[in-house]
């Protein structure tokens, strides 16, 4: 299981506010999470998605074309995949684990 950090950024919209393209995109996440496909977490500053690489590949792409649909010519993303195969880990097991470090 993979996790990923991802940020979309519309470039030449109209308002310095980027927050309905952000809605648009959290609609899609909902869609692939209530599927099954993905779990996901909102943060002021990007995204984190967890699920099977491939599936999180697709819905990054999905993403990403999002705002070409709102009429925006230039989107710029960033991915950060965190693809740990030695065991599985989760959103919640990482913050866990510093969590841990940290009462010591």
């Amino acid at each position: 299981m993979a996790i990923v950090d991802v940020t979309v950024i519309p470039i030449g919209t109209e308002t310095p506010s980027v927050s309905s393209y952000v809605a648009d995109l959290q609609k899609i996440l909902t869609k692939h999470e209530d599927e099954g496909n993905i779990r996901y977490q909102l943060t002021p500053m990007n995204t984190i998605i967890e699920g099977e690489l491939s599936t999180l590949l697709g819905v990054i792409q999905e993403i990403h074309e999002a705002p070409f649909q709102k009429g925006i010519q230039r989107v710029a993303t960033n991915i950060r995949i965190d693809d740990r195969r030695d065991k599985k880990g989760t959103m919640e097991g990482k913050l866990a684990s510093v969590k841990a470090h940290m009462e010591k």
